[in-house]
């Protein structure tokens, strides 16, 4: 039978995943690489404390007198007799004896002690009914227990009212990236793990918990290009496959069918087989494991697990902990049976308990908190591009466009153009003279700077005066929260709309929750994504969110949490389709709620543009000379009775007679009425018949726009149905599932009311980049020029949103694929000049790129509470992902190793672009320079009113020479002319100059509140 301690030890070993010791990615890797230290932790130094703790003070005493009391106890029976102690122990004859008084001494000082062996069991039990109570499927759960009566307690602190949900201070961490799209190489061969959408109300599938299965009928072996792709489905066991996998370890059990089944259906695709079977490693029992087996375990615990990162673990816990010694350890009842002298060893098993757990909260929360500093810390910048427009171009950069094949290549698959279909006058010409006649006749046409060498793009962005001004939409390929992080000192309090289509959590869309943790997880994401989201609205930002049914009622309780309640506007009711569908078992939706906040109370008055079928409204029956008008009632809905003060009579004056109203008061009181009166407004009918007058309100009078309304009919912003036939046009076929059309973009768009001039709309769930086309819509149709932000991740960012965005700056108008014409002079003008993209290191990355430097580490594992709280942080600090200092010395060639495409690759990232980013710098020119040999990169912005010089070059091994040369080649370029600060990185005799690398680690890794 397994002991107490055994058990609880068991339970550390899988709160420190233990469990996962072949995954090497992520955490599990990092846990993999300490699995010693840990495991004597877990295995000698807690024993050794608790053991400690036994062998001193009042515990010793009373285990040690509850030993002597059963030894002499057991000696009585053998002198006396065994009836000479009854059931209880008393002593029943003989009590005078000398043996019979010593029993009756140490009986009363061990009343209510238990042996040594005993109180370990009770220490080790209560530890592993505390920490297991906590634990669930490799997180903490924040269930804060109560009583046995009522179970759980929620930390309310006397709001009105209050939402909570279980993972209330948790991080939602999205892995979308590989949970879409997990690859690798085995003997040449690519392999694809692809998820399939899945039904989960077809074929019996109900229930919360979610598994990963192949589909192994439709494994597709490529030859040509040796790629094997195995699909996959997540979601719920139909009934016969729970009786299949049975009820522990079911995805374990699929997995290792998996591996029977997937051979058998490649027998005949040698190629393939042999290297899926191929051994990968071997394992913990020297065992042979396969690259199918290392890479299905792999796929499917690093999409179902580490979803959360608790943001408070140890106040969490140590609170949780002082509650449970005062409700469950400190039990009053046995304590008053036992007496006054057993209450010394009760309060010292509550400290050996609580300095035990403490411990062991310590190294949990070392862990969490590792895990939260690196999903806090500001990314690093992978990729920086520039789409730009041929237009915005100088045209002597059109003979290095003609020479660029890629280019031409992406533009006659994406775009269906082709420069070699020329006209007459084109004959005779070379072929760089076509492309760049081309580039001319097409001002739209659009660049992507991926296509070019780095020598092209230095010259072609150091030719713009002023390059922030000039972008005028952002993409950014991360995952959402760490996006608008990374933008939120730029970006902070600018930006005018934000626009945003999260994931309706219906169990169908793809959205991947923690098993029974569906509602909660979500909030979890939401609350993360929209606290942060807030503080780059502008004081007059507005924020609309898509929902339906599923979450409206949440997400509602949410936002009123996150924006205040006084701050919501509307929940409107948008018309997504207007046929039903008989197919439904209950009622068929026709519609999707948009909730709308501001930011401040500073935005009081919303109007939206007038419609022609508005204005249609509008005539002018008595041909009055001041135009169109249209009538309203003067009778007031109030009785005489509750408004006497608008009770009066008023003159008719095609009959003379005065009158009133029999029952109801006017709208007006008496001296507005006079007013009315002496402006002619009052209408009484073309021949004087109305009983009441109507008040009349000119067309051209009216105000800009009118009062917006919480009913958006399909006619006037569209369907879903729409949305999908605008992508259908685009890419000539179905791209995405359920888009949003860029008509009710535009609606919610209309109604900021920023200057058209400087709008900035950001959608943080951008999907297929509606949100993009409908500003570029808007800025075609009245020459504005609002700009956009918009943030994907995924393989979704490549294959649509960029291409969606290059497609429709490039043409207006599309079918089946193709541009059905080009843009007009004025839509050109009126297009995007640059958008540009970028890529964001992803937590995985971050995790990935943990590297452990153990110099100095022995010595330290002298001190107290090293390998608690400091091993980590300590051991990882030279870590290329935390911003190593002295690697700045080379801010060219930094690099990470970083997931991309499927596979992990080590690329150089975009140190510079990175730091203008943190430090909130709107770019102004950007230059590259050359000191024979030397490279240098100069950025020149504003932040706020003061004018910035940023100066980046390679200064490893420069000594004071070195130094010198760099001063006098800063001077003589005139690098910091008019510059209010200067920052440069590594030493630097430059006057004036900053070194950035403080600033740098300070903004990388400073606390964002949300």
């Amino acid at each position: 039978m397994i002991s107490p301690q055994e058990k609880f030890q068991a339970l550390l070993r899988e709160l420190f995943q233990f469990d996962c010791a072949d995954l090497d990615f992520g955490i599990y890797r990092i846990m993999n690489y300490k699995r010693e230290v840990i495991e004597q932790f877990i295995s000698t130094d807690l024993p050794k404390r608790i053991h400690e703790a036994l062998d001193c003070d009042a515990l010793s005493d009373q285990s040690q007198a509850a030993e002597e009391l059963i030894d002499i106890s057991e000696r009585i029976k053998e002198i006396l007799g065994q009836d000479a102690l009854d059931a209880d122990g008393n002593l029943v004859q003989f009590q005078e004896t000398k043996i019979g008084k010593k029993y009756r001494r140490l009986q009363s000082k061990a009343a209510g002690a238990r042996r040594r062996q005993a109180l370990e069991g009770a220490i080790f039990n209560h530890l592993y009914a505390f920490f297991s109570r906590y634990y669930q499927d490799g997180d903490v759960i924040s269930k804060r227990r109560y009583s046995k009566r009522q179970k759980y307690a929620i930390p309310y602190n006397g709001e009105e009212v209050y939402l909570h949900w279980a993972n209330h201070d948790q991080y939602y961490v999205k892995t979308a990236e590989n949970f879409h799209d997990y690859r690798f190489v085995a003997q040449s061969i690519t392999v694809h793990f692809k998820l399939s959408a899945a039904d989960v109300e077809q074929n019996n599938v109900k229930g919360d918990k979610r598994f990963f299965l192949p589909r192994v009928t439709e494994i597709d072996w490529q030859e040509p290009t040796l790629e094997l792709v195995i699909p996959f489905e997540y979601r719920p066991l139909t009934e016969q496959e729970k009786v299949a996998y049975g009820a522990k370890n079911q995805q374990d059990n699929i997995i290792n069918e998996a591996l029977i089944s997937i051979p058998e259906h490649l027998q005949h695709t040698h190629h393939a087989l042999a290297a899926i079977i191929a051994e990968h490693h071997k394992d913990s029992n020297r065992q042979s494991v396969t690259f199918l087996e290392h890479h299905l375990r792999q796929y499917t615990r690093k999409n179902s697990s580490d979803f959360f990162i608790h943001k408070h673990l140890k106040d969490f816990l140590s609170r949780e902990l002082d509650f449970y010694l005062k409700n469950e350890v400190l039990n009053l009842d046995d304590m008053e049976s036992a007496g006054e002298d057993r209450a010394e060893g009760w309060f010292q098993m509550l400290r050996v308990i609580k300095v035990v757990g403490s411990r062991i909260i310590d190294f949990l929360d070392q862990i969490e908190s590792f895990q939260k500093m690196l999903w806090e810390k500001r990314k690093f910048i992978t990729e920086t591009q520039y789409c730009i427009t041929a237009a915005t171009i100088d045209e002597h950069f059109y003979p290095d466009i003609a020479m660029c094949d890629a280019q031409w290549d992406e533009w006659k698959r994406l775009l269906c153009i082709d420069e070699e279909q020329g006209d007459l006058f084109a004959n005779g010409k070379s072929k760089s003279e076509r492309r760049v006649a081309f580039l001319k006749a097409h001002p739209t046409l659009v660049i992507d700077t991926k296509h070019y060498k780095r020598d092209f793009i230095d010259r072609l962005l150091g030719s713009f005066e002023s390059l922030s001004n000039t972008v005028d939409g952002v993409l950014v390929h991360s995952e959402n929260y760490q996006a608008i992080a990374f933008l939120a000192e730029q970006n902070k309090d600018e930006v005018s709309v934000v626009f945003a289509d999260p994931p309706y959590n219906t169990g169908i869309d793809g959205f991947p929750y923690k098993d029974t943790y569906q509602h909660s997880s979500w909030l979890s994401m939401m609350e993360n994504r929209l606290g942060i989201a807030r503080q780059l609205l502008s004081q007059v930002g507005l924020i609309f969110l898509i929902i339906d049914f599923v979450e409206v009622s949440r997400l509602r309780i949410l936002c009123d949490a996150v924006f205040g309640a006084d701050n919501f506007l509307a929940d409107i009711a948008w018309e997504k389709r207007y046929t039903r569908s008989n197919n439904a078992k209950r009622f068929y939706s026709l519609k999707d709620t948009v909730l709308c906040y501001r930011r401040t109370d500073s935005l009081d008055i919303i109007r939206e543009s007038r419609s022609e079928k508005s204005k249609s409204n509008y005539s002018n029956p008595d041909n009055d000379p001041r135009g169109s008008w249209i009538s309203s009632s003067y009778v007031n809905p109030a009785t005489k009775e509750q408004r006497p003060n608008l009770v009066y009579f008023i003159r008719n004056p095609f009959t003379g007679k005065d009158i009133e109203h029999p029952t109801h008061a006017w709208k007006y009181d008496p001296d507005t009425h006079k007013q009315h009166v002496e402006e002619n407004r009052l209408y009484w009918g073309v021949d004087g018949s109305y009983e009441f007058p109507r008040l009349k309100s000119f067309l051209n009078g009216a105000s800009e726009g009118m009062v917006p309304i919480d009913v958006w009919h399909y006619k006037q912003t569209g369907t879903t149905d729409d949305g999908g036939n605008v992508l259908k046009a685009l890419f000539g076929q179905a791209a995405f599932d359920n888009p949003k059309p860029p008509s009710l973009v535009e609606r919610a768009i209309s109604l900021s009311p920023e200057d058209n001039s400087s709008l900035l709309v950001l959608d943080h769930f951008a999907g297929s980049g509606t949100t993009g086309h409908a500003v570029i819509n808007l800025n075609r149709e009245d020459g504005g020029n609002r700009r956009f932000i918009m943030v994907e991740m995924g393989q979704c960012f490549d294959d649509i949103l960029l291409p969606r965005i290059k497609k429709i700056t490039f043409s207006p108008e599309w079918k089946d694929g193709k541009p059905k014409r080009p843009c007009t002079p004025e839509e050109a003008e009126r297009s995007p000049r640059i958008v540009k993209y970028f890529r964001l290191e992803s937590y995985e990355d971050a995790l990935n790129n943990i590297a452990f430097d153990t110099e100095g580490s022995q010595q330290a594992l002298g001190f107290d509470d090293y390998l608690l709280q400091y091993m980590l942080k300590w051991e990882t600090r030279k870590s290329e992902t935390l911003l190593n200092i002295e690697q700045l010395a080379k801010p060219f060639s930094y690099k990470l190793t970083i997931h991309h495409n499927g596979q992990t690759v080590d690329k150089a990232v975009d140190i510079p672009e990175t730091f203008n980013y943190l430090l909130g710098l709107h770019v102004q020119t950007r230059q590259v320079y050359n000191d024979d040999g030397r490279h240098y990169l100069v950025y020149r912005g504003r932040i706020e009113q003061r004018h910035i010089v940023i100066i980046w070059r390679e200064t490893e091994g420069w000594e004071q020479e070195a130094l010198q040369r760099d001063k006098q080649f800063v001077a003589e370029q005139q690098l910091t002319e008019g510059a209010d600060e200067v920052f440069v990185n590594g030493d630097s005799f430059i006057p004036n100059a900053k070194a950035l690398e403080p600033l740098f680690k300070a903004r990388m890794f400073s606390e964002f509140q949300a």
